[in-house]
């Protein structure tokens, strides 16, 4: 069974995570997700214990617990459904017509350089 936890603290390592669990039954992997570009913690993780029942049990137990003074949230991880994305909650940086810089199309920063609002020419 695939398991989340959630609200975890930044300076927990993955053999500390592992030994909670290993507590109730064989763990076969763990995995802290980390950002890409800093490799710091993101704050969830997850792990993979064969054995249901002692992954339900761990699930019963460890949910609501506390990590160095953090509540963890510790529950079965739900199968991502094929085509389905991941959302990030904070909006689409990347693309589309999203203009950061506050102004209307300022050609001086943000990220809507397709022109057209607030293009200043110094004389």
């Amino acid at each position: 069974m695939n398991i989340f936890i959630g609200s975890l603290p930044f300076r927990v390592k993955e053999e500390e995570l592992k030994g909670f669990f290993e507590e109730y039954g064989e763990v076969a992997s763990c995995r802290i997700i980390t950002d890409k570009f800093s490799g710091r913690s993101k704050g969830y993780g997850f792990i993979e214990m064969p054995d249901d029942d002692q992954a339900l049990k761990a699930i019963e137990e460890l949910n609501g617990s506390e990590v160095d003074g953090r509540t963890i949230v510790v529950n079965k991880a739900e199968e991502r459904k094929e085509g389905e994305r991941r959302s990030s909650g904070g909006g689409n940086f990347r693309g589309g017509n999203n203009n950061r810089s506050g102004g209307g199309g300022n050609s001086r920063g943000g990220y809507n350089r397709s022109g057209g609002g607030d293009r200043r020419r110094e004389e």
